[in-house]
């Protein structure tokens, strides 16, 4: 896609990667309308970029987890920009642990990792559909294609994320929509630092940080940037993740015996 006159909405966008994505889309020509749940400070970095270039940011307070929400982002987006060339389903959330992982947590994270981007899609792609064009991305994780060890519920929302991504691409594809599925592993955001306090225990960002490095947001941004100027599917800002998912696919057993070998090192269980 081409940045430079594109109009591109970003969930999430109040810190971490949504941020960086949205900083970086902007300065490669876009008009973006940066989104975040109420009481977040997303109207900060519209400000910060619009001191930039005038007019060419805007903020627009949603909640993701109930779709009249996304109804009213994708209509405001459209009403203050004018129409929405890309839409990056960005925001999520991690949550919960194993089997003992409450309801509200297995519900938290399907309506925003899962719900929210069919309900985005779902007022999007009419439009999309009538004029032929439309590019629909999504914050998946890793653990969407291989698996997270620690939390049920993100490993099993990602997973959902990453087959919607791939069903929308494959259903729409052919009638000029472009679909893209970022996985990245080890991000420096506030969702990796919940488990860095002195008491906690071994949690799943110890397993990030023993299997590859951890990439600042605006790498990822950097990285994502290109990945949807080449328009390709999979966006995968750690290269080691690709040759992880090569073995998974092709040695499945060797696979699943090491993630239960990291498992303990890590965890200790």
């Amino acid at each position: 896609m081409k940045f430079v006159g594109s109009v591109a909405v970003v969930t999430g966008a109040a810190g971490g990667i949504g941020s960086a994505l949205g900083e970086r889309f902007h300065d490669a020509g876009a008009t973006v309308v940066l989104s975040d749940r109420p009481g977040t400070n997303v109207s900060a970095l519209a400000a910060k970029l619009n001191a930039r270039r005038s007019g060419s940011a805007f903020a627009v307070e949603a909640d993701v987890s109930r779709e009249e929400e996304n109804a009213r982002l994708v209509s405001e987006a459209r009403r203050l920009a004018g129409r929405i060339d890309l839409f990056f389903a960005n925001a999520g959330v991690a949550m919960g642990s194993d089997l003992s992982a409450s309801e509200a947590e297995w519900n938290t994270s399907f309506d925003v990792n899962v719900h929210a981007h069919r309900w985005a899609a779902k007022y999007l792609m009419p439009d999309w559909l009538a004029s032929g064009k439309g590019y629909f991305a999504v914050t998946a994780s890793a653990a969407g294609v291989l698996a997270q060890i620690g939390s049920a519920p993100y490993s099993v929302t990602k997973h959902a994320a990453v087959a919607f991504a791939e069903w929308l691409s494959i259903t729409y594809g052919s009638r000029g929509i472009s679909v893209s599925c970022l996985c990245p592993q080890g991000v420096n955001t506030a969702m990796l630092r919940t488990g860095d306090r002195p008491d906690a225990p071994p949690n799943e960002t110890n397993v990030v940080r023993a299997v590859g490095a951890v990439l600042e947001p605006s790498q990822v941004a950097d990285f994502t940037h290109d990945a949807l100027v080449e328009e390709r599917f999979f966006i995968l800002p750690h290269p080691e993740v690709a040759e992880y998912m090569k073995v998974k696919a092709a040695e499945h057993a060797r696979w699943m015996g090491g993630m239960r070998k990291l498992q303990r090192r890590v965890l200790g269980v």
